[in-house]
């Protein structure tokens, strides 16, 4: 009906018979939909259905049942943040760890050079890491001495329609990388058996720690752990009847930060110590243990390099840590020989300043470790 002039506005809204018209509303449709989504929540009085829509629920806010929540760090264990998410218990986190390589590439140090392979796996989100430290990956006539070590992942054939140049990108190549020689790999077989009187490769396994290998920080020693490892895994090694061969090793550098409570719970635990308490005491203050690393990825990443299994070669760990010697070897890791970390100081990429590493929270972190975490290291007097 149109508005004219001569029609008041009050009669617009009315019909002939003089009855107000009604006009719906333009959201009207969803009345049902409404009225629908107030009862789902639960029961309702037929005078407060409209109210409960928008009220939350009190008994789920009550203090007898609201759950409280650890202050937990994103790289807190992965056992902790599963518990602590879904409330699922510890014994259904068994799984069979399997590790892929993702991509490899050569990384020009102080030391010589390495190759850092890049690691996923099916148990965390992490990109755990290993450089490997072997002369052998620069050879492109493939006669070596000793075994390479490779990836058997990066090295297998992942598509039926891979290139060449998909195998190059990612790593899968012998001898070194340039504009004129691209040698892709070839998918893992049985390799060359080592010599009796061959060395095994040293390794090491690292766990990251962002204070210590980035900014420098001497309440720890691990940066120049990082950069001691290289250097040792470097140095040419004696062979009985012969000359000295290459040094060849990996480190496994896992991503388990602060002993595995992450970077977070690390950094309040730094603030404990500064109120008294040691390493250990402080993580355990924090409601986890002394040490919550793990070790299935760093044995299975090792077994991915054809190292540490039964068929594969064993070898030699290097650590001052017994207690991660027996920890590797309950994983399966064929260890031949601890081989303690050596007190030689000197600066390297790793490292922070241009002086020997000392100090006295430097001095405290290495003597907790050696009276209550059972290192193997010298004590200077206080």
């Amino acid at each position: 009906m149109a508005l004219t002039e001569s029609q008041p506005l009050p009669d617009a809204f009315c019909s002939q018979h003089g009855k107000r018209r009604h006009i719906p509303r333009r959201d009207a449709f969803i009345d049902s939909l409404l009225i629908a989504t107030v009862f789902a929540t639960g029961p309702q009085t037929h005078h407060h259905a409209g109210h409960a829509f928008y009220s939350p629920d009190v008994t789920k806010c009550s203090p007898a049942q609201q759950k409280s929540r650890p202050y937990v760090s994103r790289q807190a264990p992965r056992s902790s943040r599963l518990r602590t998410q879904d409330d699922e218990p510890a014994s259904s986190l068994t799984t069979t760890v399997t590790v892929t390589c993702m991509a490899r590439t050569r990384i020009p140090t102080i030391h010589g050079t390495v190759f850092l392979h890049l690691y996923h796996n099916n148990c965390d989100n992490k990109e755990h890491l290993a450089i490997v430290i072997d002369p052998a990956q620069l050879s492109n006539a493939g006669q070596y001495s000793v075994p390479p070590i490779r990836s058997h992942s990066l090295d297998s054939v992942w598509t039926e329609t891979e290139t060449a140049e998909e195998r190059l990108i990612r790593g899968a190549y012998v001898g070194r990388l340039t504009c004129e020689s691209q040698q892709p790999s070839q998918p893992p077989a049985n390799g060359p058996v080592p010599a009796p009187h061959d060395p095994a490769p040293l390794v090491r396994i690292h766990s990251e720690c962002f204070t210590g290998e980035t900014i420098g920080s001497m309440r720890c020693d691990c940066g120049e752990q990082l950069d001691e490892a290289i250097r040792m895994i470097s140095q040419p090694v004696a062979v009985a009847s012969s000359r000295p061969i290459p040094g060849r090793g990996v480190i496994v550098y896992m991503r388990q930060e602060g002993r595995g409570i992450g970077l977070l719970s690390k950094i309040r635990a730094y603030n404990l110590q500064d109120l008294g308490h040691d390493t250990v005491s402080a993580n355990l203050k924090l409601g986890y243990k002394a040490d919550e690393r793990g070790y299935e990825l760093a044995v299975a990443i090792l077994r991915d390099l054809g190292l540490g299994s039964e068929q594969g070669e064993g070898v030699r760990l290097l650590t001052n840590n017994p207690d991660k010697v027996a920890a590797l070897e309950r994983e399966g890791l064929k260890v031949v020989e601890r081989v303690p970390m050596d007190s030689h100081r000197s600066v390297g990429v790793t490292m922070v300043g241009g002086e020997a590493v000392s100090g006295v929270d430097l001095d405290k972190y290495l003597r907790t470790k050696v009276l209550r975490m059972g290192h193997l290291l010298p004590l200077h007097s206080p």
